[in-house]
């Protein structure tokens, strides 16, 4: 008899095999599941030759309107800066419009096999940020549209990302193809190389120092250097310097820089304030000690991204017993503009009870390594994330490299987005259905072309709409 308020234990190997809740199933009769031969097996159902085929728009949603449609819930008088931002370029479009792309991939092939995927996986979207002890970390940046959905989705965004940015940067068609490819190429093998490995090996695989290497992306060293060197002084302190001044009495506040950053009325600060007593409650409790060392003195609105603009968006100027700052972004989570889509592709549509936990949990699944500070609150019933502003962040922006970067970009990032996939999804499984040869690299760069080309025709609608005057767009901010 077990006594009341112990544990049964597992069977040991030598009983009857059990479940263990959250562990695989032990094989029965020693057998072993192969992923990688059901991978294998998928590509007789889904060729891989078949991601080359664009998504057929009979009854596609006009771009204008996606976008106008995309703009709803958001600050009104902020939507003409987001309109602005994506007619900009086609590059700049594509960053805004995942949403629009979500309802093109959802009628693509695709294999079935799910991953947690950023939803926005485009070149400008992975970047250099500091981890707990200030050391520079590379990876994807941007979780706001994080869903678990086809692994596709993400490597065809990002391929098509490449076509567009080499294009911007004045790159010829066989490079930007080239990049394409080659993005496909290092997710690949990398998904490969992890496979490969001991499940615990594999999670942590491919550090950052070894990147270049691992993707043969040495004429990248020279941007990485002057990244890294930007974003080592990308500090709170330095935000504060310049985005505060001191006020009588001791502290400092924020100052206006409109349209950029501006004060919020008292009524509006305290509620942001106020709302940080339940985002602690998300943390780590060793994270609480550091915490309790800052007092929090200011609050504004800052206006972000391209695709973000309109949504709201805090910083709270924090400072320690020296006046040092710390800044934490209150940022508004909304629903993934991929949720719609996600039935259409025959993925399950999951129940999300906090977009800013969807964001934050969906980040650390991603990350090797995260923010040690996310965490997620609610301000006057909108959801938020909460991170750190500026915690050394950098980024290379993939319309200014050079022709012959582009490719060593493009396989930098496709390894990055492999190993992010292969935390949440068997590596073995997608390693299976990729294999060895190159067709599904040519397939995905030839659907990347493709779709560049659809997307620079969805940019001229919009640039054509702001300059009938029937979209209202505020440019160059």
């Amino acid at each position: 008899m077990t006594e009341p308020g112990t544990t049964v234990p597992a069977q040991r190997t030598t009983g009857a095999p059990a479940r263990v809740r959250g562990f695989a199933e032990r094989p029965a009769g020693g057998a072993v599941r192969d992923a990688k031969a059901e991978g294998k097996a998928l590509r007789r159902r889904l060729p891989r030759g078949a991601h080359a085929e664009p998504a057929p728009d009979a009854d596609r949603p006009d771009a204008v309107r996606a976008v106008e449609e995309s703009n709803r819930g958001r600050i009104p008088e902020l939507t003409p800066i987001r309109v602005g931002r994506m007619a900009a370029t086609p590059f700049a479009f594509l960053r805004g419009s995942a949403g629009l792309m979500a309802y093109d991939l959802a009628r693509t092939p695709m294999t079935g096999i799910g991953a947690q995927i950023c939803g926005d996986a485009h070149a400008g979207n992975f970047g250099l940020y500091g981890d707990a002890r200030g050391r520079l970390v590379i990876d994807l940046n941007d979780f706001d549209e994080t869903v678990h959905g086809p692994w596709e989705w993400d490597l065809k965004r990002l391929a098509t990302s490449l076509v567009l940015a080499g294009r911007e940067a004045g790159a010829d068609e066989d490079t930007c193809r080239e990049a394409a490819h080659d993005t496909v190429g290092a997710y690949r093998r990398t998904m490969r190389l992890l496979a490969k490995l001991p499940a615990l090996d594999a999670w942590n695989a491919i550090a950052d120092e070894e990147l270049v290497s691992h993707t043969d992306a040495h004429d990248l060293l020279g941007t990485l250097e002057r990244v890294s060197e930007k974003a080592r002084a990308n500090t709170s302190g330095r935000f504060a310097e310049k985005s505060t001044e001191s006020v009588e009495g001791g502290g400092r506040r924020f100052v206006d820089a409109p349209p950029v950053l501006r004060r919020v009325p008292d009524a509006e600060a305290e509620a942001v304030m106020a709302s940080l007593e339940d985002y602690l409650t998300t943390l780590s409790e060793d994270r609480l000690p550091l915490l309790a060392r800052y007092a929090v003195h200011d609050v504004a609105f800052r206006v972000v991204g391209t695709g973000s603009v309109g949504t709201r968006s805090y910083v709270v100027l924090l400072l320690d017993h020296r006046g040092e700052p710390l800044v934490l972004q209150v940022k508004e989570a909304r629903p993934s503009a991929l949720l719609p889509h996600l039935a259409t592709a025959g993925h399950a549509v999951p129940e999300v009870d906090h977009e800013g936990r969807r964001v934050v949990l969906g980040q650390k699944r991603m990350q090797v390594v995260s923010d040690f500070l996310l965490g997620w609150t609610t301000v006057g019933g909108r959801h938020f994330q909460v991170r750190q502003f500026r915690n050394r962040k950098g980024s290379v922006d993939p319309a200014a490299l050079a022709s012959d970067q582009v490719d060593d970009y493009g396989r930098m990032t496709g390894a990055l987005l492999a190993r992010a996939h292969s935390h949440s999804a068997d590596p073995r499984l997608i390693a299976g259905y990729c294999g060895k040869n190159e067709e599904l690299d040519e397939a995905i760069a030839t659907f990347a072309l493709a779709y560049a080309d659809r997307t620079e025709a969805d940019h001229s609608a919009l640039v054509a709409s702001v300059r009938a005057g029937r979209t209202a767009a505020e440019l160059g901010v």
